[in-house]
């Protein structure tokens, strides 16, 4: 019998548009290859793609073909649950394992331009839970149950 597991959950009532990349103009748009990318605010109405070590706010979910005033526009998820691939440590991306409740922020990044070939990869952050903003922590550390560098788990929103 198959073991039961917590799923990716997306409450589409948190789902919201907003402007996305690092600004106006060709060079700053973003098409479908940035959907499942975290996201961080950057600017009025906009959010742009988080860094390796930035807090993640939300992630992007779906993309508007035409852009808006010069921005991209889509949608993100600001909570919920996500499927990420675990990549170790923010000091040390890449090496290291994580636990469940641990929190997490952005790990190492795909290009701008380039899709995802998984989940996001998130690293365990190194501030204590109780200075992040924004809080995600590790819910299910997945089939693998390690939390080693490459497997995949489940975050979720803290409120």
């Amino acid at each position: 019998m198959a073991k039961f597991m917590f799923t990716e959950l997306v409450d589409i009532s948190d789902v919201f548009t907003a402007r996305l990349g690092a600004g106006t103009g060709a060079g700053n748009n973003v098409d479908d290859k940035e959907v499942g990318k975290f996201v961080k605010l950057a600017g009025e109405s906009r959010y742009d793609l988080c860094a390796a070590g930035n807090e993640i706010e939300a992630r992007i979910v779906a993309l508007e073909v035409a852009t808006l005033d010069g921005y991209s526009i889509g949608s993100i998820a600001p909570e919920g649950r996500m499927e990420v691939t675990f990549d170790g440590l923010q000091a040390t991306p890449g090496i290291g394992t994580i636990a469940l409740g641990d929190y997490v922020v952005c790990g190492t990044v795909v290009a701008k331009g380039t899709a995802l070939t998984g989940p996001a990869k998130v690293c365990k952050a190194t501030a204590a839970g109780n200075t992040l903003n924004h809080k995600w922590r590790v819910v299910s550390l997945g089939s693998v149950g390690t939390g080693a560098v490459g497997t995949t788990g489940l975050i979720e929103r803290v409120k």
